[in-house]
């Protein structure tokens, strides 16, 4: 174990009952299934804490940490087999980061389709995407490959299209939503229905609707193409933080806060946002509850902010529609959570899904894994049916067409091997306004805090400079022609 590491904990927790209701042909039956959820060695992260993905909304210092490659790194060898123990430790102080951004960093997102591309936005009202080199970072990389610059304020939330390739929305402080064609480094689509700041946004199972959650008390659905609203509710008794569509059942779930102040889940049909199917209230703590659904065991995991546990539902395709099972209980509290991706797990334990938890008070990142304990060594295929993979259905020119298509499947039985071959080609543009709509998005707005007043002004200072450099220049162009002028006048030839 390493130096400064905290001890392996162990704890396994009973879900009685039967899961298998409503799972179909790609799920039987999962009766009688208990889940050991067991956090794993912790790895610490560095002295300066970061953001990794999930819930931690704010980088410090005003980077992006390249802790992120070492979770990579993680990635690959969880797929290959070896045990997370092998790369626990302490991270340097001095270990390479990225760090291009100019504000402090409040969302990153991994590529689904390319493994080592990154889509991050920060407070320099950027979205830029980083290519993450083979072997990891052996060096600073402040030089993105793509940098997008379309919002008027602050960028706080980013999101890959779930099966098209490289389609990026991005969600700002200026209420608006652009939706990027990273084919052509340039926003194509904006949605400006929502009138405060885009708390949440969350995709069906094939990209064809978007859901969002308001600072206006409103959870909204979205055909994102033409930004034309479906559905909407008014949540005057269910103040609506987080939102994320359950797979391919048509429902939506929320979570937020009552009128008593008390925390509370809400399940919702997505073609009727009128009234919520059931609500249920969790408990009278304050911290985010961050949502985060598996739709191949159709689970739901709930986990609050400055919370120290996990719980656990059922959902079910029948009142009562959620089922609560157990919890997972530790005594350090989370700042945030991520997620391992499905083609990431750890098969042959029978890992069903795998959380990493970011413990600031302790500076480590703890993988929590949730296990269905099987005696038997086969591929258990009640537990593993087909899951989305890492090939896109759609090209972004398709999507925009509007054409919508479901994921390409693929079985984790052999387990995960690289079979794409996608690479990200930045394309090469000159830095411009940017227009949507008829609209130029980096036209002035009025600052609202201070800090966006001193980027205004200093974004101006580097104007002003610009200007007057361009007018000398032209000053002196200007001075050269009319002494070639007057030298063509006073030439022999002329008189």
């Amino acid at each position: 174990m390493a130096a400064g590491s905290s001890p392996v904990l162990r704890s396994d927790c009973t879900a009685g009952g039967e899961l298998g209701g409503g799972r179909g042909a790609a799920g039987a039956a999962l009766t009688g299934l208990s889940l050991s959820c067991r956090a794993q060695e912790p790895l610490p992260e560095p002295r300066a804490r970061s953001w990794v993905s999930g819930g931690a909304r704010r980088a410090r210092g005003a980077e992006l940490r390249a802790l992120v490659e070492s979770m990579r790194d993680l990635h690959k060898s969880s797929v290959l087999g070896s045990k997370h123990g092998s790369l626990t430790g302490r991270i340097e102080p001095n270990y390479p980061k990225v760090c291009g951004h100019q504000g402090n960093v409040l969302d990153i997102k991994w590529n689904p389709f390319i493994e080592n591309i990154i889509a991050s936005c920060s407070e320099d009202t950027s979205v830029r995407i980083w290519e993450i080199p083979e072997g990891g970072l052996k060096r600073n990389m402040t030089e993105a490959v793509l940098e997008l610059y379309g919002h008027s304020r602050r960028v706080g939330l980013v999101e890959w299209h779930p099966t098209t390739n490289n389609i990026l929305f991005s969600a700002g402080y200026d209420y608006k939503v652009l939706i990027w064609n990273l084919d052509i480094g340039e926003p194509v689509k904006m949605i400006d229905c929502h009138t405060d700041v885009i708390l949440c946004m969350s995709f069906n199972t094939d990209g064809s609707l978007l859901a969002t959650s308001c600072k206006d008390k409103k959870l909204r659905v979205v055909e994102p193409r033409s930004g034309r609203v479906l559905q909407e509710a008014s949540c005057k008794n269910h103040r609506v933080n987080r939102v994320v569509f359950l797979g391919s059942t048509k429902r939506l779930l929320t979570t937020g806060v009552s009128r008593w102040n008390t925390r509370q889940i809400a399940l919702w049909d997505q073609e009727d946002l009128s009234m919520p199917l059931i609500e249920e209230e969790i408990d009278g703590l304050s911290g985010l509850l961050f949502p985060f659904y598996d739709a191949d065991t159709h689970m739901l995991y709930l986990a609050g902010k400055g919370d120290g546990n996990i719980r656990y539902y059922e959902i079910g395709s029948e009142k009562p529609y959620l089922s609560y099972l157990m919890e997972f209980r530790s005594p350090a509290p989370q700042k945030g959570l991520g997620v391992m991706p499905k083609h990431g797990l750890d098969v042959s334990a029978c890992e069903v899904f795998r959380f990493y938890k970011l413990v600031t008070l302790k500076g480590l990142i703890e993988p929590i894994s949730m296990i269905v304990p099987r005696r038997s060594e086969t591929y258990q295929e009640d537990i593993y049916p087909m899951t989305p993979g890492t090939e896109p259905a759609l090209t972004p020119d398709e999507w925009l067409s509007g054409v919508n298509r479901d994921p390409i499947l693929m079985s984790l039985k052999e387990g995960y091997k690289k079979t794409s071959k996608i690479v990200f080609k930045a394309p090469v543009r000159e830095k411009r306004g940017v227009v949507v709509n008829g609209i130029d998005l980096l036209e002035n707005v009025p600052p609202r805090t201070e800090n966006e007043l001193l980027r205004m002004f200093f974004r101006q200072q580097d104007e002003i400079r610009r200007l007057k450099d361009e007018l000398s220049q032209k000053d002196i162009r200007i001075r050269q022609l009319q002494l070639e002028l007057k030298n063509l006048r006073n030439s022999p030839k002329n008189n």
